[in-house]
């Protein structure tokens, strides 16, 4: 007597076994089907049975991760932070090894042009617990990424904080708060805006060069 095959194994028309995708792909494709509905639609307007159709998956496969919506915000939050990461490390990895100056600058404009490219996911996300959440690995990584600029600029001689911990603390909130002016006036170009910024903060690390790319030209 033989076994009938089951529907995940039943030979296709031409005798392949259909493809099974990994499991991580699959996850992104829901994951992602979810952000562009709750972008689309708001997250309040958004069912569960959308979001499975939208992804072309099983209901059960959305509660195999998640057991209800807002879990799923929760884990689009550190996938945000973990992409706005990832962008900012781009940014920087470009500059030369040892430009320490151009380094700052690069992550400052990354963090400004990143937020305003993303910040209506970002305020989906973040709607109850924003990105001050102390406890949120990616959010200290990004931290820890300015922090090792500054203390990396420290090394080369370019600037001597007494607390840089407290500098990249400053830093960090401030381009945050700065940029959600660029966004209330919908500002289209931002990178004069960026270097403002980070010939703010070259000056508040001691720093006034005559001429850079991270300074504004007059």
């Amino acid at each position: 007597m033989h076994n009938k095959p089951s529907d995940g194994n039943r030979p296709g028309k031409h005798g392949a076994r259909p493809r099974t995708k990994p499991a991580e792909v699959r996850l992104d494709e829901l994951m992602s089907a979810a952000e562009r509905l709750f972008l689309d639609k708001g997250v309040e307007s958004t069912t569960i049975n959308e979001i499975v159709e939208a992804a072309q998956v099983a209901k059960g496969t959305f509660y195999h991760y998640f057991s209800s919506k807002s879990e799923m915000l929760e884990a689009l939050g550190k996938r945000y932070t973990e992409q706005f990461l990832a962008r900012l490390e781009t940014a920087v990895d470009a500059c030369a090894e040892g430009d320490w100056v151009g380094r700052l600058g690069a992550w400052i404009h990354a963090s400004v042009v990143t937020y305003v490219d993303t910040f209506r996911l970002h305020d989906i996300v973040y709607t109850n617990h924003h990105h001050h959440d102390r406890s949120n690995p990616a959010r200290n990584a990004i931290l820890d990424q300015l922090l090792g600029i500054i203390e990396g600029g420290m090394a080369a001689g370019l600037w001597a904080p007494e607390n840089p911990r407290v500098v990249a603390l400053l830093i960090y909130s401030g381009v945050h708060g700065a940029t959600d002016e660029v966004i209330a006036n919908q500002s289209k170009d931002c990178t004069a805006f960026a270097q403002a910024i980070t010939a703010s903060c070259l000056h508040m690390l001691g720093v006034f060069p005559e001429s850079s790319p991270a300074t504004p030209k007059q």
